[in-house]
């Protein structure tokens, strides 16, 4: 199996995270089926609760997930990729005639 060890988010072996996400609630595996990075389940589940305790909606607690997932994603984006990240070039360099 292959890992995205250049990614930020930190990887720990915690039990068996396939029964872990199993348990998941099913609003929750969903979301977590389709993210871009490798949660752990613990994480999402803590973020999940915490976000259900504002408003109970299970669509505002996913909603809420989002955010962190960007702020990773476009942080690793520039890591990685550096100068070459699409998203560090100048919007004048793409305005060219």
């Amino acid at each position: 199996m292959t890992r995205n060890t250049r990614a930020s988010l930190q990887m720990r072996a915690r039990g068996n995270p396939m029964s872990a996400c199993d348990r998941l609630p099913p609003e929750l595996r969903r979301w977590f089926a389709g993210a871009a990075l490798p949660w752990s389940a613990r994480l999402t589940l803590r973020i999940w609760h915490r976000a259900l305790r504002g408003d109970g909606s299970p669509e505002a607690a996913v909603a809420r997930l989002l955010p962190p997932e960007v702020t990773m994603v476009t942080r690793d984006a520039a890591r990685i990729l550096g100068a070459t990240n699409p998203s560090r070039r100048s919007s004048s360099s793409s305005q060219s005639p």
